[in-house]
């Protein structure tokens, strides 16, 4: 069997968490935590970086940052995992869900504006697969009408959107360092990224269980205290020194996953020039990751034989995911503005091949011959 995917591991990792095994601080914000946050801040010119538990963890904290009280509103897609909506729920806040664009599964730009209230208060968009929603128009809808914007670019280190590195375009950003995602910090890990430098200071506080710990290290104060709310949102320093090691070769990792990725697309372009599958668009000005490469098939039926087909030939392939509004929660926590046009149906079609560093070509090969003879 082809797994759906194999975590990250290089070598290089090696050493740095035997380091760190070996130094006198392991827990959060050690060396390695602080060289993972520079790296961050250097490459994406953020205000700030901070390392967290998870990007669950991190999208939490955005919530807490601004403030979500009970009754406010966030806009996001249905289709997301559930944390993106989870972090701004625990807060209060109601989940207002719009349709996603056909063509890259990312929130339709155009329909975020009718959604909004005199109760919105942030615009969360997902950069799907890697691939940028369109921040330009997310951001001048948010502008006009005040309101904070939250990348979930939990999928998107190492996209960009017309230049901009995904994640630091709106007041917030986060990623995910699972270990399904293209770098990890050894399984699980994640990342906050700060924009608006009126965060940064309240951030650390509320990295540190409420209190102004950091600031007594940097000797800033001579104790600290608890100062505000907040929780342990702080990875162990051996997560960072696993994740340093792939830091340092991480442009390497990219440019062969996008090798891999166009292999696929090589590959499987007959059949989306014959009308039996619709590979993945990238819009102009978007420069992806290669996350995941999937396409869509006619509709659910036929993606139900076709993974049944792969399984049986050694592929596991998978799909994702079930909208949110259409979940038991969701219909508690959230409600869906407009029609429901492309989310349930486009999701329905999607499904998702094996990818990850490493993978060899006769693997890939493999796997598109398989999906062909599904067809042929």
């Amino acid at each position: 069997m082809i797994p759906f995917n194999k975590p990250l591991y290089t070598g290089v990792e090696d050493q740095f968490v035997l380091a760190s095994m070996r130094s006198s601080k392991i827990s959060g914000d050690g060396e390695y935590s602080r060289k993972c946050q520079e790296w961050f801040q250097i490459k994406l010119g953020c205000v700030k970086a901070l390392l967290t538990p998870s990007c669950t963890h991190a999208l939490e904290m955005a919530a807490i940052l601004i403030k979500i009280q009970p009754g406010d509103e966030v806009i996001m897609p249905s289709y997301t995992f559930v944390s993106t909506a989870n972090a701004f729920v625990l807060r209060g806040a109601k989940i207002v869900f719009v349709d996603v664009r056909a063509d890259t599964m990312n929130i339709n730009e155009e329909l975020i504006e009718a959604a909004i209230t005199n109760k919105t208060k942030a615009i969360v968009p997902v950069h799907y697969a890697g691939v940028a929603c369109n921040m330009d128009v997310i951001m001048e809808v948010a502008n006009k009408y005040g309101l904070y914007v939250i990348e979930d670019a939990a999928q998107a280190m190492m996209s960009t959107y017309n230049g901009k590195s995904l994640g630091s375009i709106g007041h917030f950003g986060t990623y995910s360092f699972h270990e399904t995602k293209n770098y990890t910090s050894g399984g699980e890990g994640g990342l906050l990224i700060i924009n608006d430098r009126e965060f940064a200071e309240r951030a650390e506080v509320i990295r540190e269980k409420g209190t102004n710990r950091s600031q007594f290290f940097r000797g800033m104060v001579d104790k600290y205290s608890w100062v505000d709310l907040g929780s342990s949102y702080l990875p162990c320093d051996l997560q960072a020194a696993y994740l340093w090691g792939q830091l340092s070769i991480a442009d390497d990792v990219n440019e062969t996953r996008l090798e891999a990725w166009s292999k696929y697309r090589r590959l499987l372009q007959p059949l989306a020039d014959e009308g039996y599958i619709e590979l993945p668009f990238i819009p102009e000005g978007c420069k992806q990751n290669a996350h995941m490469f999937y396409f869509k098939v006619k509709d659910l039926v036929e993606r139900t034989n076709l993974i049944e087909f792969l399984v049986h030939n050694g592929v596991q392939a998978v799909f994702h995911y079930i909208p949110l509004h259409s979940s038991a929660a969701g219909n508690i926590f959230s409600r869906f503005h407009g029609q429901d046009i492309s989310t349930t149906i486009e999701s329905e079609r999607v499904v998702r091949l094996p990818i990850w560093y490493g993978i060899t070509t006769a693997e890939i090969e493999k796997i598109a011959s398989v999906v062909t003879g599904f067809y042929k």
